[in-house]
């Protein structure tokens, strides 16, 4: 037994120094990958395309389609949107379906760090890991490195190699409808083509471009 938690000490330490480094290291350079890439490239016998870019290097409307359809208050709040896990948690109680309540900011910390799909004990991780990105990075970096990382498609991640593969241009030249095309599919990348989208995708790609033209300064200055 004192073994087996001397072990558990040391894995906890050096995760410890793995979230702690990252955290530091990741504000100024961009990760070489997250562990969703390698589970996908083992997966698919080949590494995925990945290709960091800085934020300015892609086309203005991406963010704003992310932040419309992903996180209405990322400028806002400080890694968590109290007011969005409230939302959850009344919907929980209405019925009996917990939905997600994820910021941008979370999302990140749980590529950079953490392993894919759900549970209790990698959300009671990801909360103050997101607290910590919030505080250590400017919320453009947190954008950025969103952009770069997300998954946007089979074997795809990030806006540059996505925006090359699905439209045959740079991120740069994204247009405001293809941007929240790409935004539609990232709830399941895997599933949906932004490149053949269904209508599904087409529905979700109209109502992200009429939230887009409704946020205000607050919702998208920290971004300048």
């Amino acid at each position: 037994m004192a073994i087996i938690l001397r072990l558990l000490k040391i894995c906890a330490a050096l995760l410890l120094v793995f979230w702690g480094g990252g955290l530091l290291l990741f504000r100024f350079i961009d990760p070489p990958a997250t562990p969703l890439m390698v589970i996908r490239s083992v997966e698919r016998g080949a590494w995925i395309a990945y290709r960091p870019v800085r934020l300015e290097e892609i086309a203005a409307g991406l963010p704003r389609a992310v932040i419309a359809s992903e996180d209405g208050r990322f400028c806002l709040h400080r890694g968590i949107d109290l007011g969005a896990v409230q939302e959850a948690l009344e919907d929980y109680e209405e019925t009996g379906r917990l939905r997600g309540a994820s910021t941008i900011t979370m999302q990140v910390a749980r590529n950079l760090f953490l392993w894919p799909g759900g549970g209790f004990a990698r959300k009671a991780i990801e909360v103050p890991l997101a607290l910590a990105l919030d505080a250590l990075w400017p919320k453009r970096r947190i954008m950025e490195v969103y952009l770069n990382i997300a998954e946007m498609g089979a074997g795809l991640f990030g806006a540059a190699t996505t925006a090359q593969a699905y439209f045959n241009r740079v991120p740069g030249r994204l247009t405001e409808s293809q941007a929240a095309r790409l935004a539609a599919i990232l709830p399941a990348p895997t599933r949906w083509n932004a490149a053949t989208p269904t209508a599904y995708v087409e529905r979700r790609t109209g109502t992200i471009m009429a939230r887009m033209a409704q946020l205000g300064p607050a919702q998208v200055g920290c971004l300048q």
